[in-house]
This record gives structure tokens, sequence and C-alpha cells, in this order.
């Protein structure tokens, strides 16, 4: 085995986390830092240019493609989990949508015994990140790495209805769901800068690439990391055929996601004794919670027929694509420069629940994920998932070796609340279609079709159409308790040297796209690591609605 120089940190993982915490530990020149990732570079056309978003995820050049487990409660299918293989991890695959998540989530991990990490404590770090379009305000960054914006300013007129809908429905308007308030309806917010897809690989990495101080390693396959005496001290890795070793004097911090972080631990024998038995592996330091309380959000799409030709169903042929495209490689604009999410909502599923669980991503066309036409003809539709799920599921070695993909099972729709969340998901998003804002645009319900109404059904209907978010997390929670895998400051329970810092350790997800707050806990923990104070808390008025206890709305 050939070993490399020592370095004082070594981050696996270039991903959402893992380039935010390349270029703050790198800050200090004095600090070495190893980053190693799998993939390779991200400047494919198809990760830069926004609109073709649904490329990337379903390339195996850039994305895993994981496959779970036979899904016990969702009539046994096997669903598609990819997470990101290239620089930039899933921030070069995902859909961009930028969602922070209800104040009421962070204060919620606190509660879970991640101290420290409420949202007074989080906000700082959510500006610090963020350079915001519309300029800093208490709630917004304006000189941060990563650009947000909405798009193309919801031109298309669908988006201003389904908008108008919800406000006409009973429910709030938002200016900004980032800020005071989430719940409600508004314009959706993208990292998108310039025109081109911000990634943190663009964000964080790039910029900072020439730094003497900072090497990374690409097309690297991480084994394991090496624990004596209870203290990590290398990260043994694959690449071009050889077996490689760095030693680090400092911190190893994994941040290969909710899929990857855990596996690499169970691979170094860090984890569930009886699972790592059953796989073969060596138990080194017993720690029940690796691979546990995974969590993800589902979704399905309600579409509508449109009775007016203005919907992207109508630019899906190769001479509109090509139009398209070739505007984008001009100017950075147009329909190439969105994630065509333009409008959204956050709603509360019934009275009692003290802040919203279900979130709507609007779409001014009818389509699939992997871009194919749901049908001929004009149509949108609405993304809309119960986004608050108490089903639990697990991920598990099958062995040591690295080349072998983990067991992977969320338990989709295990408890019985979940299953109730999606009966409201379906009858809310109707009545909210057939307001009169819709009138000039609503045609024939295709999905899920007029015929489903009751509860039974509705739970057929979506055990069948239901599709991953693709927001896996939760895996290595944050806490104290026995179940818990990482303290507030990110470090292994039991082990010296040893962080997890990346959507694996929320203790519970939040109600959004889940993008912006593994960047958010990067940032936070880069000082944690640094040994730095925590930035001030900002003392800020949230919204909860007065009325939650008795009304939905």
């Amino acid at each position: 085995m050939d070993t490399m120089m020592t370095y004082d940190y070594i981050i696996v993982g270039a991903g959402s986390a893992g380039c935010v915490l390349a270029n703050r530990l790198s800050e200090d020149a004095s600090n070495r830092v190893l980053l190693l990732e799998t993939g390779g570079s991200d400047n494919s056309l198809f990760i830069q240019m926004p609109t073709a978003l649904s490329i990337p995820m379903n390339t195996k050049k850039y994305a895993w493609q994981f496959h779970t487990e036979p899904e016990p409660f969702l009539n046994n299918r096997r669903m598609h989990c990819p997470r990101g293989k290239v620089l930039g991890g899933s921030s070069s695959i995902n859909g961009m949508v930028y969602v922070r998540g209800h104040a009421k989530d962070f204060d919620e991990w606190e509660e879970h015994g991640a101290e420290g990490w409420n949202y007074q404590n989080c906000l700082p770090y959510f500006r610090k990140a963020e350079s915001w379009y519309l300029g800093e305000d208490a709630y917004r960054g304006g000189d941060g790495p990563l650009g947000v914006n909405n798009g193309n300013e919801m031109a298309n007129p669908l988006y201003r209805a389904f908008v108008d809908a919800g406000v006409e429905a009973g429910y709030l308007s938002t200016k900004d769901y980032n800020g005071e308030q989430q719940e409600g309806f508004g314009p959706m917010h993208m990292t998108v800068k310039d025109g081109r897809r911000c990634s943190t690989s663009a964000a964080y990495l790039k910029p900072i690439m020439h730094r003497k101080n900072l090497t990374v390693k690409t097309g690297v396959l991480v084994d394991k990391v090496i624990v004596e005496n209870k203290q990590a001290i290398a990260v043994e890795f694959l690449r071009k055929g050889k077996r490689l070793r760095a030693n680090c004097n400092k911190d190893i911090v994994l941040s290969a996601g909710p899929i990857g972080s855990p596996h690499i631990l169970q691979r170094s024998g860090i984890g569930n004794a009886d699972d790592l038995k059953e796989a073969g592996i060596e138990v080194k330091h017993s720690l029940p919670g690796v691979g546990y309380n995974l969590q993800d959000h589902l979704e399905f799409y309600f579409q509508f027929k449109c009775k007016q030709p203005i919907t992207l169903n109508g630019k899906l042929d190769w001479f509109s694509k090509g139009l398209i495209g070739v505007r984008w490689l001009l100017t950075k604009s147009g329909l190439g420069a969105t994630n065509h999410f333009e409008s959204c909502g956050f709603i509360r599923s019934k009275a009692g629940v003290e802040w919203p669980d279900m979130q709507y991503h609007f779409l001014p066309a009818a389509m699939r994920y992997d871009g194919r036409s749901a049908f001929d003809g004009h149509g949108f539709q609405v993304h809309i998932g119960h986004n608050k799920p108490k089903s639990r599921g697990w991920v598990k070695p099958v062995s040591a070796d690295p080349n072998e993909a983990p067991r992977i099972l969320f338990n989709y729709l295990q408890h019985q609340d979940d299953i109730e969340g999606f009966r409201a998901c379906v009858r809310l998003t109707r009545e909210i279609i057939h307001q009169s804002a819709f009138d000039d645009y609503r045609g024939e319900e295709i999905q899920p079709g007029v015929q489903v109404n009751t509860d039974q059904e509705i739970d057929e209907f979506v055990r069948q159409s239901v599709e991953s978010a693709y927001h896996p997390s939760c895996s290595c929670k944050m806490g104290k308790d026995k179940d818990s895998v990482v303290d507030e400051n990110t470090k292994v329970h039991g082990i010296e040297g040893l962080r997890v810092v990346d959507s694996s350790i929320f203790p519970t997800i939040p109600n959004g796209n889940l993008n912006a707050p593994t960047i958010m806990v990067a940032e936070r923990a880069a000082d944690l690591i640094l040994g730095k104070v925590p930035l001030p808390g900002l003392d800020v008025r949230t919204d909860v609605a007065e009325n939650w206890q008795t009304q939905q709305r």
C-alpha cells in the first residue's frame, strides 16, 4: 500500500457539504486539506444548464444509481435513490430548489438533542452562505458564495395562477418562504447564478482550487477509515487500481451523504454490531444508530390538461429544445436558465399541526422527472408531498467490499400518519386547483383522476404513484441518545478525530428540499471543527399561524 503525505483534515466526498468544508478549512494556509471524491468534473453542459436537470440525475457517470429493497408499504416497489457522484455531489444533479425549511424544523433538532442547532443559531449560517438576488435583509444573505434567485420571475401566467388559487382557497401568500413566513403561496427560489447551476462546486470549490494547501483527488473510491485505540488516524482508498492511504493528524470528516457516510462508517467497523457481523465486518466500535433513522420525502404529481397552449409541453420537440439551448449558450438566459419550478406553496395538512408539513412545487408542464411528456397536448402539474414523515428506515452493509452497494430501506408509508398526510395531499390539492384562478387554464384531471376519491382509492393511487423527492437524510443523526451517531459538534460518539458533516446528521427531516440546510450545516460545522466561536444567534421574528391548534388554514 502506498502512503500519501499526512494532512490536517481529510474530507471524504466533494458534495454539498464537502465543497463547503474544503473552502472554509483551507482558508487558513497552515491547514493542509485533502478532499476525496469518487466522481470527476462537473463541467458538463447537462449539469451547468438548469433546464437539463433530469439528465445528470439519471446518468451513471454523475450519480450513484442506488435502489431500495422492495418497499413493503409501497406494493414492494424498488425505489430509485440517486446520489451525486461528481464534484458538487448532489448539488450538481439536483433540481436546484432552494428551501431552508421552517424555523421550527431547526428548533425541533435541538429538542432531539442537537444542542445549539436551533433556528436562531442556524440563521447566521444560512445568511453567510447566500447571495440573494433581491439583496440582504435580516433573513437573507447578500454576499455569500451561493447565488439564489427566482429564474425567469414567473413569466408564465400559470405560476401566478397557482399562487392566486392558493390564496383564493383561504391560504396565506408569502413573499419569501425562506424569510419570516414559510406558510403560504409565492415565488420559488433556485440555486442559479448568471443563468448557470450554482452548485457547491461552482460556489465554493472552483474559486479556491488554486490554494496550495488544498489537494483535490477525484476518481477515488474510499474504502474505510483506519481506527486505532478509538482514534481515527487515516483513510484507505482505491485510485487507478492502487490501494492508497492518507494519514490525518486532526480530523477526518465524512461528507459522503446519507447513504455513503453510514456505509463508510460500517465498512470501517463502526456501527450496529449485528449488522456488521452479518456482513462479515469486524466490529471496531459498536454504535447502534449508524444507518438507522433514515428519512426521505415522497411526492406525486397532480396533473391537469391545459386549455391554452402556453405550457412547456409545446417546447419538447427537438427544434424547440435546440432554440432554447442556443439561446442559453449565447446569453445564459431564457427557458434554459431556470429549473421551471418558479412558484410554490407550504401548508399545514390539518388543524393541530403547528407549522407546514406539505410542500408544493408548481411546473407549467405535465411530464415525468426524466423529462418525457406525460401525454400529447398541453398540461401542467404540481408536485405535492407530505414532508414530516414518521416512517423510518435504514442503510445496511452487505459486505466489506466498497464496490458493493449497501442495502437501503426507507419503510415509506409505514406510519399511519404518513398515509393520512397523503390523503390530505390529494383532497387539498384538488380543491386548490379548482379555484377560479385556474378557470381559464384548467382542463381534464389526468392524475390521480376524478375516479380517485375514497380513502382506499387514494391510498392505492399513492402506493402505486408516489416517487422519492430525492431527499434521503438523518441516517447518522446528531444528538445525545443511544441511537445518535454524532454529538452537537459533529464528532462521532466514542471515536476521536472523526466527524460526519452532511444531511445524514439531521435528527429529523425539515419541511423542504435539503440542499440549503446541508450547506448551512457545513458552514456551521466548519467553525466548530476549527474551534471558532460560532456566529452569534439572530433574534428575528418567525411566523406560526395563531389558529394552528383549531384550523387547517
